[in-house]
């Protein structure tokens, strides 16, 4: 397995990878991934074993606080999952974040997504505090716009 950053040839075939992710990720546009590739690749990695990828990281850093990289999508093939390769395309977006000297790594989660949650505290993330609570998760309500309420979860950089 190889890690590399997203790049136009790819770009069907993660668009592919991330439309089997759901119910919780869903595959946006390929204009999405062709700005993704041009404009993010270096927080985008994609594993990849022999041509196809296996995994993807979707991740930005913010132009508002440069201090933060917004993790959007972590998707890994449902046959190579449980072998650590979430952690490692994050682990690539950590050492991005690095280099920029970044403070956090953040991401969203539906209150629902029992198997990510797990994932994210078993790398580090914390949970942040919400205004209430979904099976012992905190969630904060309304959070990316009306009715769509979320598990907000960070990773300190420093």
């Amino acid at each position: 397995m190889i890690i590399e950053p997203l790049t136009v040839p790819r770009i069907t075939a993660v668009e592919h990878l991330i439309g089997i992710g759901g119910p919780f990720v869903w595959a946006r546009t390929p204009s999405d991934y062709w700005l993704y590739a041009q404009l993010f690749s270096s927080t985008c990695p994609v594993a990849v074993e022999g041509d196809r990828p296996i995994g993807v990281v979707i991740a930005f850093r913010s132009q508002d606080r440069p201090s933060d990289i917004y993790v959007q999508d972590v998707v890994t093939h449902p046959e190579h999952r449980r072998k650590g390769i979430a952690g490692i395309l994050l682990d690539s977006v950590r050492q991005q974040a690095a280099t920029w000297e970044c403070r956090r790594l953040y991401l969203t989660s539906e209150p629902d997504n029992v198997a990510a949650q797990a994932t994210w505290l078993s790398l580090g993330f914390v949970n942040v505090p919400g205004d209430h609570t979904v099976n012992g998760v905190a969630v904060i309500s309304d959070y990316k716009g009306p009715g769509k309420h979320r598990a907000v979860y960070e990773l300190a950089l420093k």
